[in-house]
């Protein structure tokens, strides 16, 4: 692989991690789009298309010529100082969500065994906003006064607060959740919405996720910081979500097809205050995204964007 493709922004790093996702033919673009929010720089393996019959046929390799014509893979490289877990957990919750639960993974350059310690050297408190500092559950740190913690242990769930989806979403949870509001987090992950809602105030917290592993993991982090108002159940999307009354915030940290998917329904868990925080959306989506809201009946109230990504505060009109 050549070393100046893959430098990217990670300057002279030459220690790299593959993760590798195959999945069949049909579904290559929509894995594609996935692996683009990990990386621009994407190696995809799609023998489907190779003409035998050009001039260059005969130096066709021969495993090439034998590859399996009806899947595809497609690659992203991770520099050392990059969670390989936050990546595979954030991959594997987008994959639930766009119809790519079959797709199989694949990592090269690291030992699955090393996994659960390694990335930790990399993973240290951060604080988001004014008061928020996302804690590693095995990290010691001294608060300064103001500051609300939130410890939170990813396991193989997404969000750690170094993803900027995850940093966008808190950002603006921190303007937007009042004392005591009732609050919904949609695709949880490891439950640090939720609990980043109940440490500014929300009075009751309900998260939800389509991954049993995740809702596991989410339990574990709501158990641990001792809370009482946050509980998290599986669901996909909407379906199974609490209805009984209105929220007066939600979150839905997912990804853009998925929120416009979810649009024409979440309305009717609102009332006319209701603010909903939607992330997980690339900047080339935005647009498609605000389009759905608008003609659904929505108007943006806030948006910010970090590196590529975009997060939104919307009402109803």
């Amino acid at each position: 692989m050549d070393k100046d493709y893959l430098c990217g922004d990670y300057g002279t790093d030459t220690q790299w991690t593959q993760i590798k996702v195959t999945v069949k033919l049909p579904k290559l673009d929509a894995l594609t789009a996935v692996m683009s929010m990990v990386s621009n720089n994407l190696q995809i393996e799609d023998y489907s298309d190779i003409d035998l019959k050009t001039c260059y046929g005969d130096l066709i390799d021969e495993s090439i010529l034998n590859a399996d014509k009806t899947i595809a893979s497609v690659s992203v490289y991770l520099p050392a100082e990059k969670s390989v877990p936050e990546c595979l957990s954030f991959l594997r919750e987008r994959f639930a969500v766009s119809g790519l639960e079959d797709a199989r993974v694949e990592t090269i350059g690291v030992n699955e065994e090393d996994w659960a310690n390694s990335w930790k050297a990399y993973y240290k408190p951060i604080k988001i906003g004014k008061r928020l500092v996302i804690v590693p559950a095995w990290e010691k740190y001294e608060p300064d006064e103001g500051d609300l913690i939130v410890r939170i242990d990813p396991g193989m769930a997404f969000g750690t607060g170094t993803h900027e989806t995850t940093r966008l979403v808190i950002q603006l949870l921190e303007k937007y959740t009042a004392p005591g509001c009732r609050m919904l987090d949609v695709g949880t992950g490891s439950g640090i919405l939720a609990i980043c809602a109940s440490r500014l105030g929300a009075g009751e917290c309900r998260a939800y996720d389509i991954d049993p592993m995740a809702v596991r993991v989410a339990n574990e982090n709501i158990r641990d910081a001792g809370l009482t108002n946050v509980t998290c159940q599986v669901s996909d999307l909407l379906k199974q979500v609490d209805d009984s009354r209105p929220y007066d915030l939600i979150c839905a940290n997912i990804v853009a097809d998925i929120i416009i998917r979810m649009t024409p329904d979440v309305g009717a868990l609102m009332h006319e205050n209701t603010v909903l925080l939607a992330s997980g959306i690339i900047s080339e989506r935005s647009e498609d995204v605000i389009a759905c809201f608008e003609k659904h009946g929505f108007r943006v109230v806030e948006k910010l964007v970090d590196n590529g990504w975009c997060g939104l505060a919307v009402m109803k009109n």
